[in-house]
């Protein structure tokens, strides 16, 4: 076991995205997908316990080493940059593409009730979203948008299924923001 678990720390820490299951038991044919799997388990335990500034961390599918929180300012000061913030807008279409997905850019703006052709050119060069196809059946065969791999990774997410439900969204969002009443809800809308 210990042998596979250098081996799997080896290549996580090269893989540059999340390394996914299915690729690491096509790399290690010679082990079973059980001790790959108990072997992931022992590191993720052994880096929580070890006190170590970083950790193994299951993302978007994967496994990826990654720093843990409180020491995100020092990462700062190294790498003096800010963090890409997302607008308001941004933020409001990525979150119902999101929930929504696949979605065509109409249904959005409908949603949105604005043109979303700008925000949606931003997150596509951000690679947050991809389109995933077009709708063959619809005059001009509009694109169709869905999430990225990337979107999960800087969301923290492990799939879509950790995205908070839309109860637990709703319970963490005021009824008024600075004395103003809250807009629609961007989700309410069929």
């Amino acid at each position: 076991m210990s042998e596979l678990k250098q081996i799997l720390e080896a290549l996580i820490f090269v893989s540059e995205t999340p390394l996914r299951r299915d690729k690491i038991i096509d790399v290690l044919p010679e082990y079973k997908k059980e001790e790959i799997e108990a072997a992931l388990v022992q590191l993720k335990d052994e880096y929580d316990a070890g006190g170590h500034s970083f950790t193994l961390y299951e993302v978007a599918e994967g496994f990826q080493f990654r720093t843990r929180p409180e020491y995100r300012d020092w990462i700062a000061r190294l790498k003096k940059s800010a963090p890409a913030r997302l607008s308001r807008e941004a933020m409001e279409t990525l979150a119902i593409i999101a929930y929504k997905q696949p979605i065509l850019r109409s249904e959005i703006e409908r949603i949105r009730g604005v043109d979303v052709s700008g925000v949606l050119k931003s997150l596509l060069e951000k690679k947050l979203i991809r389109i995933v196809g077009r709708n063959k059946e619809l005059a001009g065969k509009p694109l169709i948008y869905g999430t990225t791999q990337r979107f999960l990774e800087v969301f923290d997410l492990r799939d879509l299924s950790s995205l908070p439900s839309l109860k637990e969204i709703k319970a963490l969002t005021p009824d008024t923001v600075e004395g103003k009443e809250r807009t629609p809800d961007l989700f309410d809308q069929s």
